[in-house]
């Protein structure tokens, strides 16, 4: 069954916006309330989804699909929020959603559920909302059940849209699959982003790349991926965090070897540990000496009781709605700044629109497609971080408000069917 709710009560001003000292509030995504919350009951095993369009600009709106034990409407709520403010802060001419369904995606019946709530999300998905991969969703899971449902990929409420569908299709596909340097190119190109905006951090405190130190807390398509990249450009990856614990080495880790011992869950095998690198409790990471934490796990892993744990000098948000407001303040008041999640991690997101749009992948040439993708996303993603760290060193303005101010002027909701074109 599937119940339609009116906007409830939305969490006020950001964190940011509350604390800046002796300037006037922002207006921003968290004081709109969302245009649509529906909730699902799965008719099987009684699973709840919920599907909250933020914002409709062009009549679309997009955003991933979750599924995870404990999944709640507020929680899916501040994604679609987030959502909101990440495609306006990238200029897409879209707007921001989530989906999210309570359940978990390593019991046998996921599948099915997930299959379920795109039905009965069919009117949206068909038409409204682009939804990808999101936390226990890889891609090639949500693109095979929406190709069982007859629409082909998830990004179908777009292609949908083109003068020429198969065509559009066919680059979308083509990009999703280009082989680059650490997988394909649909799934790295959110942790590339991730990695760059580390370097942008280390970069605006001046710190040389190779003595920078970075903890990740979080080892899948996001967290990896960042791993990956920092790995490559020469900065110290010193722990990773996954479901089973945190592995640690002062000295640095082999990122690719461990990377490689991942199973299907994004665990990594115990038993081949190289020599020398240390096994700590799973929540360890958050604490241990880096002057990066990447929270590419899971949302409201840093609050207030572990936000005075954190060893860091920056926070780069990989996972969305990493922080919790009052953590981001406590933070804040020690001197540690958090690059927000609706900039750090939104590379993923706005490449599949940069594609959409023709503007990167028109090419078949994986090497040519994947260039431009990285080169697009590194310059967008170096300018973002270097203005929101330069206000916070010169002005101690949090980057969340300076974010915030630069998305603000893009979330004027357009719920009419112009002004988006798919080539």
């Amino acid at each position: 069954m599937t119940t339609m709710q009116e906007p409830m009560g939305s969490p006020g001003t950001p964190v940011g916006v509350r604390t800046a000292p002796a300037a006037a509030p922002v207006p921003a995504a968290r004081d709109r309330e969302p245009y649509l919350r529906v909730t699902w009951t799965d008719p099987v095993t009684g699973a709840r989804g919920h599907l909250v369009v933020h914002t409709l600009r062009s009549g679309i709106a997009t955003g991933g699909t979750r599924m995870r034990a404990g999944c709640t409407l507020s929680e899916v709520e501040d994604l679609a929020r987030g959502m909101a403010a990440k495609t306006a802060a990238f200029d897409l001419p879209v707007g921001g959603a989530k989906g999210g369904i309570d359940f978990d995606p390593k019991d046998p019946r996921a599948v099915g559920v997930l299959e379920r709530f795109c039905r009965a999300m069919r009117p949206w998905i068909d038409a409204h909302w682009v939804t990808a991969e999101d936390l226990g969703v890889p891609q090639h899971l949500i693109d095979e059940v929406f190709e069982r449902i007859g629409l082909g990929q998830s990004y179908h409420a777009a292609i949908r849209r083109s003068a020429d569908p198969a065509a559009t299709l066919d680059r979308v596909r083509q990009g999703l699959a280009a082989r680059v340097p650490g997988g394909l190119l649909g799934d790295v190109i959110g942790g590339y982003g991730v990695a760059h905006a580390c370097l942008g951090a280390a970069a605006a405190f001046g710190w040389a790349v190779e003595g920078t130190t970075v903890a990740i807390q979080g080892v899948g398509t996001m967290g990896g991926a960042a791993a990956w990249y920092l790995h490559e450009a020469g900065m110290r990856v010193v722990a990773l965090a996954d479901a089973a614990g945190t592995l640690h080495d002062p000295a640095g880790l082999d990122v690719p070897a461990l990377l490689a011992q991942r199973d299907g869950f994004g665990e990594i095998d115990r038993t081949r540990l190289p020599a020398g690198v240390e096994l700590l409790p799973r929540a360890a990471v958050v604490g241990l000496p880096a002057d990066v934490l990447v929270p590419a796990a899971i949302s409201y892993a840093i609050t207030p009781d572990n936000s005075f744990d954190v060893a860091a000098k920056v926070v780069v948000e990989a996972a969305n709605a990493a922080t919790t407001p009052q953590a981001e303040a406590m933070l804040a008041a020690r001197g540690v700044c958090v690059v927000p999640d609706f900039v750090a991690n939104a590379g993923a997101a706005a490449w599949a629109w940069w594609l959409l749009l023709g503007r990167v992948g028109t090419t078949r040439d994986d090497a040519v497609t994947a260039e431009e993708s990285f080169r697009t996303l590194r310059t967008q993603m170096a300018d973002k971080v270097r203005l929101l760290l330069d206000r916070w060193l010169t002005d101690g303005v949090p980057p969340r408000r300076t974010a915030l101010g630069l998305a603000v002027s893009e979330l004027d909701d357009t719920a009419g069917e112009g002004g988006l074109v798919i080539p």
